[in-house]
């Protein structure tokens, strides 16, 4: 009886993760074409897509973990 609200909250929440992964990949590939359009970069947009990088790289480590299908 308590235990039935689990998996729609899983469901719900993997969506959400689903959501993130798609903006934050967008925004990596944003600041990775403006480093590679640079001539000179500085170092905040630099560091910035770094940031970025790590964040897209970190909620594809929790969307593998949670086993995410993301094609179905």
């Amino acid at each position: 009886m308590f235990f039935r609200r689990k998996g729609w909250l899983r469901k719900e929440f993997d969506e959400k993760l689903l959501e993130q992964l798609g903006i934050v990949r967008a925004n990596w590939t944003n600041q990775k074409s403006l480093v590679e359009k640079s001539f000179d970069p500085s170092e905040d947009i630099l560091c910035s897509a770094k940031l970025a990088e790590a964040k897209y790289f970190y909620l594809i480590k929790e969307a593998k973990s949670r086993k995410i299908n993301i094609r179905k």
